[in-house]
């Protein structure tokens, strides 16, 4: 099963992810910063467990992401 990681102190609230992954990504009223939904947090570092079903269009999203802090492994 792939997972994703996610940057989040780099993240600068583009919005990308979201757009293109809502499913998985809401961005947050505090910061403006994306969240990874369902992720577990490990010293600033979000990751999850991702599907086949999700495998593509995660890789689109962190393709698509400006600051390159997502990572689909």
């Amino acid at each position: 099963m792939a997972k994703i990681i996610h940057y989040r102190n780099k993240c600068i609230g583009c919005n990308i992810c979201f757009e293109l992954q809502p499913e998985l990504w809401r961005m947050s009223m505090k910061d403006g910063k994306a969240t990874l939904l369902r992720s577990q947090e490990k010293r600033d570092t979000y990751i999850i467990s991702v599907s086949e079903c999700h495998l593509q269009q995660s890789r689109d999203v962190a393709k698509a992401c400006p600051v390159n802090i997502i990572k689909v492994l």
